[in-house]
């Protein structure tokens, strides 16, 4: 088993910074990407910022509503992943999902779980 577990968010003003975490725990052998998406109000999930590890490469990919003003960065050695927000727009407000895939367990199954989700809200 796998868990996915998420902490941050919450209610910050327009221009402020927010930290997100997502922790990644159980029988791992390995983990192929680690990402953060997010669902605004009455809209579809969206990808916000992900890392995807080949072989020996990562590659990050950013929406392009938050390029340049997120960070995503991941600690191997600890399974997490952090979505560092600055310049926090109120169309940025929405429920923040980790989402973790690879593999786990005696028998390499595949994996791809979802945190519960964080609330962030951007208003004055």
């Amino acid at each position: 088993q796998v868990q996915v577990v998420e902490s941050g968010g919450g209610l910050v003003q327009p221009g402020g910074s927010l930290r997100l975490s997502c922790r990644a725990s159980g029988s791992i052998t390995s983990i192929s990407s680690m990402g953060w998406y997010r669902q605004p109000p009455g809209k579809q999930r969206e990808l916000v910022a992900v890392m995807t590890s080949m072989t020996s490469t990562t590659s990050t990919n950013y929406a392009d509503s938050v390029k340049g003003r997120f960070t995503i960065s991941r600690d191997n050695a600890k399974n997490t992943v952090q979505l560092q927000m600055n310049s926090l727009k109120p169309e940025d407000t929405a429920v923040y999902y980790c989402n973790v895939a690879g593999v786990y367990g005696d028998y390499g199954r595949g994996f791809d779980y979802w945190g519960q989700g964080t609330q962030v809200t951007v208003s004055s």
